[in-house]
């Protein structure tokens, strides 16, 4: 909405086989606010009845709002005909658009205080519900089971998503386009349970969420939903947002975070990195994966000058290291970076190239004598991964040891086998406890579960260790001959010359 200027209000129509019902429910929108819509967009779910004909015939009687009337040549469900709908808004250039049923079972008389808060700038939502005033749904006519239902299944998720909605299941909204353009509408569902993933998407992205309350009516309209497959999908929908949230599952419809979320002593490989970087005299480090520097920051603190590198440009990343350099590590080390670190890091870098072994070999190039690599991988032999080969259901994650973005797995053995084929030696190898107990929260079970953790991951970190730690050196090829330094890595590369040979003939 561009300042000074009226927004642009659009009401989206979703219609199936409501011909009865459709320009009733056109007829109620209150003639003062008729002028404020700048087009009513009908949209026919591929209904078997008049339903187009109906939204034709009301669009061209004299007098109504500029109304677009589409019918869908295949029915693609109440999701999807809103993800029609959305993209349509936008596309035309509204500014709000107001969900509105067919059916009539939401109040048209009530557009105008539906579209005032996202006016005035107050939300970027705003909902109907009818369970803001106590008795309201089922004087209504609201069916006492469908009442408990609503109840229980909102406490539900409101417990789980930390908000604070006196009802998820009305479908009288009306939304900033630009809001929903924020969004990964399109990834959603194309059943009923596409307004609870809104809701979801609309709390992950701290979007303000605003209800007033409206009347409950239930006519002889026909009820498409089943009501214990919706009550499914949705608590599976707020699960799986829930899960998501701490790396299990990809739930493609809620955006990854760019950046890395360390949290120093919460036990993941970058904090067990730090400790061992607190042992060491402070020096120059290439820190490889940066992503937004909160590591890079706390070896600044310990005096460490960090170089870090990354495929994305976190903000404010360039604050927290002394030099940042954007790059692929999927294709080598950028020249830019220069040499001589005496520390590199690799936290949870490698497992995501498709050529791990050469990356390293590389790291050997701009390492100062005596420098060391520290490096950490996932353990694909962890029970988590091996339960899911076992049973069947291997799938990725959003992180952790399944990534989604994972192209190499590894165990302890073939840990050992890269780095060696790479030109190191390994100084130390140590595993992290896994970090799902922090499901659960910081309570004593959680305390417990999780020092159970750590110990079966001493006695048997192959079966129990979640992530390896590495701290790796260049292989040992200097050796003393008669007094002198012979690096034994070059001899090995030189090419035998007979010492009948002319020295000018050497090279050709």
């Amino acid at each position: 909405m561009k300042d000074g200027q009226s927004p642009r209000i659009g009401i989206l129509v979703v219609a199936y086989n409501a011909e009865t019902t459709l320009e009733k429910t056109l007829d109620r929108i209150p003639a003062d606010f008729r002028p404020r819509i700048s087009e009513i967009l009908v949209l026919d779910d591929a209904s078997h009845d008049g339903t187009f004909t109906a939204g034709c015939r009301w669009s061209q009687t004299a007098g109504r709002p500029r109304t677009v009337v589409m019918r869908h040549t295949k029915n693609l469900g109440y999701g999807g005909n809103q993800k029609a709908g959305y993209a349509l808004a936008a596309e035309r250039g509204l500014d709000i658009v107001v969900l509105l049923h067919g059916d009539g079972q939401y109040a048209p008389e009530l557009l105008p205080q539906m579209v005032e808060p996202l006016v005035n700038g107050e939300a970027e939502a705003v909902f109907g519900s009818r369970m803001m005033r106590p008795g309201d749904a089922l004087k209504g006519g609201m069916p006492l089971y469908k009442w408990l239902g609503n109840r229980v299944l909102t406490r539900f998720e409101n417990g789980l998503l930390g908000s604070e909605l006196t009802e998820f299941h009305s479908g009288y909204r009306a939304y900033r386009v630009d809001a929903l353009q924020k969004l990964r509408v399109g990834r959603n569902t194309d059943a009923f349970d596409f307004d609870t993933q809104i809701i979801v998407q609309l709390v992950d992205a701290g979007m303000r969420i605003k209800e007033i309350p409206i009347p409950t009516y239930y006519g002889d309209e026909i009820c498409y939903v089943n009501g214990l497959r919706y009550a499914k999908d949705v608590v599976k929908d707020v699960l799986e947002y829930r899960l998501a949230k701490k790396g299990f599952g990809t739930c493609d419809w809620i955006p990854k975070p760019v950046e890395y979320a360390f949290k120093e002593g919460d036990g993941s490989s970058h904090a067990a990195i730090l400790e061992k970087m607190r042992d060491l005299p402070p020096g120059r480090v290439l820190d490889l994966g940066c992503s937004g520097g909160l590591f890079a920051e706390r070896l600044e603190a310990l005096g460490h000058v960090v170089t870090g590198v990354d495929r994305v440009e976190v903000p404010g990343v360039r604050d927290r290291v002394s030099r940042f350099v954007r790059a692929d590590l999927e294709r080598g080390l950028p020249d830019a970076i220069g040499e001589s670190y005496d520390y590199v890091v690799a936290g949870d870098v490698v497992e995501h190239l498709s050529r791990p072994g050469e990356l390293l070999a590389e790291l050997r190039e701009v390492l100062a004598p005596g420098g060391q690599v520290l490096l950490s991988v996932p353990n694909f032999g962890h029970w988590y991964s091996r339960l899911r080969v076992a049973l069947g259901v291997f799938d990725y994650d959003r992180r952790g040891i399944l990534d989604e973005t994972h192209l190499r797995f590894f165990s302890r053995a073939s840990l050992r086998r890269t780095v060696r084929s790479a030109g190191y030696d390994v100084l130390s190898t140590g595993a992290t406890g896994a970090p799902f107990w922090a499901l659960l929260g910081g309570g004593v079970l959680a305390r417990v579960l999780g020092g159970a953790s750590r110990l079966l991951t001493r006695l048997r970190p192959t079966l129990f260790g979640y992530q390896y730690v590495a701290v790796l050196t260049p292989h040992a090829a200097r050796t003393i001959i008669a007094g002198e330094h012979i690096d034994v890595q070059d001899v090995l590369n030189r090419q035998f010359i007979p010492s009948d040979v002319p020295a000018d003939r050497v090279g050709v």
